[in-house]
């Protein structure tokens, strides 16, 4: 028997090792709680050692995601085989699936009449309703209509249509049949979507005969049809009815509503290889031709998944409500496919933020009651210069998470949307991502409940994204409170998986720079406490209202016009849309023709051959640009003078004829005193 002082301290010990293993399993059952996987991970209790384990256990944390997450036709063989240094990025190979049975039959089985879109109508007030069987029955028809018109797997179709049900259903039926879709903004002009068309090589096309859009109609069929004129690929358009207008149909012409009516209900799923193409999605790069990144199956889904649940925190039963159209990548991955893999409520919004006033969005969130929502600080920007008024005069009390997307919000925008929007109760996640990344890759959120959030940070990893920054000599930043270009150390997922008809390209963008990471393009700043706010672009392209427009692509528009000899187009600050579009041209000797008259006819030029929102704010005309002696225009020349930062220009003395910066600036002087109010 033990002396009694030993039995105190064995007494004593047995509770602290009771209480231990109590705190122990309460941690456990938390985490596993928040990811049912985690019971599987060794050495994780809690949400930083998990975010720890994903990186340094990567393929053992998405093998048990995958399985857990995704319903397989047969399960994979290996987790991934990437190479970054030669864009070799492969997961889950052997395995196959469907991703419209992901997205649709196994909530089918489970909740039928469960709803799966709101189609938050331009008119307001006149919402949809789509339940998931609805859904199901849409996207098998269409399907079905498409296999019997000759679409086939390995195909791809091109869609230009507004956020609707039957876009989605056109998304998920391409999945269906195994054939790619190429979704192209509806907003784009002809010329872009024949460009894309043509680079897509699809025979195949879906449209709408009008769009609706802020109470205007916009002629989408007509833009398809003078599209289709320079793509002799084009074998047939599907025209779907929005409005009861009718539209001049062709022989290549199919009425889209009415054929589906003949469809079987049932459709059989194509069994697609993990890395088969589900997409191609354009962007824009620092050249003038837009890049059409790849992305594929099982690894794209997964992320897109697991993102939308947990970087918002969306529970089932939410109403998620992303406000991005369906023709960028944020409608791809948080309006349809996310939410739908998750079995969600997801919203479908075809209207603006101020129609028909400068409280639609919140009106919104009162009438559907939307527990999630997630919108582009440029909106942001805009109704907080409407006031208050607009957001108080509506029940917002629904929403548990608001989200920032396409760009980095200011401080500003970030605590009035914090404060008056979600009543200083809902964490915003100002999240960082790219048409690349397929999903968000650092955000405030996944983090312990009561972790900090700073205001215009992006600030931590998703689980298995490891950033680094490099400095100018490509080394990696190994301290903290540092600035740099933004890297990922090792492959994920969702990663788009090269560049169509164009691996090379791919190849020298994100590869080459920096041998064995792959490249954002983007510069960031990482805090002494690790947390990484992004600084902007590193290349040449502008970020207008959380849309990528590369400068040379309005380049070559502006150059085409017969006045002009060339131009050189820069981004600077703007209050509303984050960035503008600021263009200097040189006319051609011996133009005589008022600049104005010129100046509104790029202007309209670039609107019609790109889109509206890639049209110049301001054209400076200028008898020369600044260049280097081996011809090289220096555009961060151009930048610090539109910024008014004369002190910055740097060193002058490598340009051909210094003078003309002397020239600009006392141009660009009196233009502003032009343009003040």
């Amino acid at each position: 028997m033990l002396p009694c002082a030993e039995r105190v301290v064995a007494s004593i010990s047995r509770r602290l090792f009771r209480s231990y293993l109590s705190v122990s399993s309460r941690r456990r059952c938390n985490i596993t709680a928040f990811m049912p996987e985690a019971a599987g991970f060794d050495g994780v209790s809690d949400r930083s050692t998990l975010q720890d384990f994903s990186v340094s256990n990567s393929e053992k944390f998405w093998a048990a995601a995958a399985r857990h997450r995704l319903s397989w036709i047969r399960t994979f063989d290996a987790v991934r085989d990437c190479d970054l240094s030669r864009g070799k990025i492969k997961w889950f190979e052997g395995g196959k699936l469907n991703v419209s049975v992901n997205c649709l039959d196994r909530h089918v089985h489970t909740c039928p009449d469960k709803v799966a879109l709101i189609w938050e109508r331009d008119e307001p007030g006149s919402e949809v309703k789509v339940t998931y069987r609805e859904l199901l029955d849409m996207t098998c028809r269409l399907g079905n209509l498409l296999r019997r018109r000759g679409v086939k797997r390995g195909d791809c179709v091109t869609i230009y249509m507004p956020p609707c049900p039957m876009a989605v259903a056109s998304m998920l039926a391409c999945a269906r049949i195994g054939a790619a879709h190429n979704v192209v903004f509806a907003g784009f002009s002809a010329e872009a979507l024949s460009e894309r068309i043509r680079d897509a090589q699809s025979s195949t096309v879906i449209t709408v005969n009008q769009g609706v859009r802020g109470g205007k109609l916009v002629e989408l069929k007509k833009t398809v049809d003078e599209a289709v004129q320079s793509c002799p690929t084009v074998q047939q358009v599907f025209v779907a009815t929005r409005t009861e207008n009718p539209v001049l149909m062709a022989a290549r012409d199919v009425a889209l509503d009415e054929e589906m009516l003949k469809e079987d209900v049932v459709c059989e799923p194509e069994a697609m290889d993990s890395e088969d193409v589900l997409f191609l999605l354009y962007t824009s790069g620092s050249t003038g031709k837009p890049k059409g990144l790849v992305h594929t199956q099982a690894g794209y889904l997964l992320y897109a998944a697991l993102t939308h649940r947990y970087v918002f925190s969306y529970q089932d039963g939410d109403v998620f409500g992303c406000v991005a159209d369906i023709g960028w990548i944020t409608g791809h991955s948080y309006t349809v496919y996310g939410p739908l893999a998750n079995g969600g409520t997801t919203v479908l919004f075809e209207s603006t933020p101020i129609y028909p006033d400068p409280g639609r969005y919140w009106e919104m969130v009162q009438r559907l009651k939307i527990n999630q929502f997630y919108g582009a600080p440029t909106a942001i920007r805009l109704l907080l210069k409407y006031g208050d008024q607009w957001v108080r005069k509506y029940d917002r009390s629904t929403l548990k998470t608001l989200g920032s997307v396409g760009e980095p919000i200011n401080t500003e925008a970030w605590e009035w949307y914090h404060t008056v929007v979600g009543d200083g109760r809902c964490p915003v996640v100002d999240t960082w991502w790219q048409t690349e990344t397929g999903g968000i890759c650092i955000s405030p959120k996944p983090s312990d409940p009561d972790a900090e959030i700073i205001p215009g940070m992006a600030m931590r990893p998703f689980f298995g994204i490891k950033p680094v920054l490099m400095d100018t000599e490509g080394n990696v930043q190994s301290s903290s409170d540092t600035s740099g270009a933004l890297c990922i150390a090792q492959p994920w997922p969702g990663m788009a998986r090269t560049i169509h008809n164009n691996h090379q390209r791919f190849i020298e963008t994100y590869c080459q720079p920096h041998p064995g990471y792959f490249f954002t393009g983007d510069g960031a700043y990482c805090s002494k406490e690790g947390y990484y706010q992004i600084t902007g672009r590193l290349d040449d392209v502008i970020n207008v209202s959380g849309h990528r427009i590369g400068t040379a692509e309005i380049e070559d528009v502006v150059n085409q016009c017969p006045v002009v000899a060339e131009s050189a187009v820069i981004g600077y600050a703007h209050d509303i849309k984050g960035e503008g579009v600021f263009a200097f041209a040189v006319l051609k000797q011996g133009v005589d023709t008022q600049y104005g008259d010129v100046s509104q006819q790029l202007k309209d030029t670039v609107s019609k051959k790109i889109a509206k929102y890639a049209s110049p704010d301001h054209i400076q005309f200028v008898k020369r640009l600044p260049k280097t002696r081996s011809g090289k225009i220096m555009r961060r020349v151009l930048r610090k003078i539109v910024e008014g930062d004369l002190e910055g220009l740097g060193d002058l003395s490598t340009l051909d004829d210094p003078t003309a910066v002397q020239e600009i600036i006392q141009g660009n002087s009196e233009l502003c005193n032009k343009h003040k109010p």
